[in-house]
């Protein structure tokens, strides 16, 4: 990106400067989908507004707005996928078993090393839950 340079240890750009960035999941239905990663998922809450939450995900934000839904097409959704990280994705797969939710696929070590689980949200929306190894190169200090 033309403009961009390193000051220090972070990098500085001319043109503009990002602060954060959240996922937004608009849904037909939002009441649903914020009930499914505020109870099901057990999202805590960073923000709270009419019509919307916002959840705490990891490094990141999940926001549901209550007030974008009225134009999405049916199966909306379009590939979509969100990728968790778990501490322990058996134990995850247990008590979400147990809540009723679909597990779409059961936890499996893939050839990259990762452990994933899947499951989808209220609008089909499939979420990869992960379990990173101890010996996992994600887990390594590449400084």
């Amino acid at each position: 990106m033309a403009g961009v340079r390193l000051v220090g240890n972070r990098v500085d750009t001319e043109d503009m400067e990002i602060l954060s960035s959240r996922i937004l999941l608009r849904s037909r239905d939002p009441e649903a989908l914020q009930h499914f990663y505020r109870h099901k998922l057990h999202l805590a809450i960073a923000r709270e507004y009419p019509g919307g939450l916002v959840f705490y995900a990891g490094n990141g934000l999940i926001e549901v707005p209550g007030h974008m839904s009225t134009d999405l097409p049916d199966g909306h959704a379009n590939g979509a996928a969100l990728w968790i990280q778990v501490r322990d994705v058996a134990a995850t797969q247990r008590e979400l078993s147990a809540m009723g939710v679909d597990i779409r696929r059961e936890a499996l070590t893939e050839p990259w090393g990762l452990i994933e689980m899947h499951i989808v949200d209220p609008d089909g929306r499939t979420l990869i839950l992960v379990e990173v190894p101890a010996d996992h190169p994600l887990r390594l200090d590449n400084r």
